[in-house]
């Protein structure tokens, strides 16, 4: 038997899903995989244009040096869209590859369940750029997160930034990869629970480490040094 992936249909039907799956074949996935990648990166550009994360290249307008700042913000533009590719690919394909090695659950069963995922992402970070875009300006911390409420508790970036990954988002993910995996896992649902909510902390441990590496330096030499070698 043959059946279409519809997005929304199965969203809250994956149960009907799973069973499709495992009994059927499955049409049209490539095709929604490739509207979603397409929205993921049409996303991160317009963030990019509108002008997030680009604070760094404030400087060279305010210096008057207009050739300067337009290089550096198409240099940061296509930095933005290569890096829409690596995060889309790394949320859809690799993590589905990683949880197809280690739990050895079936690669499309895999790969479906992180194409939800990878959807969830990108609607968080569209609400995000829609409020921001009516308020007029951005913060680092996610209005969905708890990252605001340990930013007035705490004064250490690795602690707000651990928060901060740690959103209303995450655990509608946690409640997907479970629903999918314990159709494929062996040992208990508590046990798999438990490991999933252990990954999304150390995934948000890990992201909060990276408060500690100057990326806005770094970055910021970077597009210095493309406009001094023009």
């Amino acid at each position: 038997m043959i059946f279409d992936f519809k997005f929304w249909h199965y969203f809250a039907r994956q149960g009907q899903l799973l069973h499709n799956l495992e009994n059927s074949e499955m049409r049209h996935f490539n095709k929604r995989l490739g509207w979603l990648f397409g929205l993921g990166v049409l996303l991160f550009a317009l963030r990019e244009i509108w002008g997030m994360n680009s604070a760094s290249l404030t400087p060279y307008l305010v210096a008057g040096d207009e050739e300067a700042y337009t290089l550096a913000r198409w240099t940061s533009l296509a930095g933005s869209l290569i890096w829409a590719g690596i995060y889309l690919a790394f949320h859809t394909y690799g993590a589905a590859f990683l949880f197809s090695r280690f739990l050895k659950i079936p690669w499309r069963a895999a790969l479906v369940m992180q194409t939800y995922v990878t959807a969830i992402l990108i609607i968080e970070k569209a609400l995000l750029f829609f409020i921001f875009a009516l308020l007029g300006y951005t913060t680092y911390l996610s209005l969905f997160s708890f990252g605001p409420l340990a930013a007035m508790l705490f004064n250490h970036s690795f602690v707000i930034l651990f928060f901060n990954q740690l959103t209303i988002f995450t655990s509608l993910i946690i409640a997907i990869q479970y629903r999918f995996l314990r159709n494929y896992v062996k040992f208990s649902p508590k046990l798999l629970l438990f490991g999933l909510i252990l990954l999304h902390v150390l995934v948000a441990l890990f992201i909060g480490a990276l408060s500690f590496v100057p990326l806005a330096d770094m970055l910021e030499g970077f597009t210095e040094g493309v406009v001094r070698g023009e």
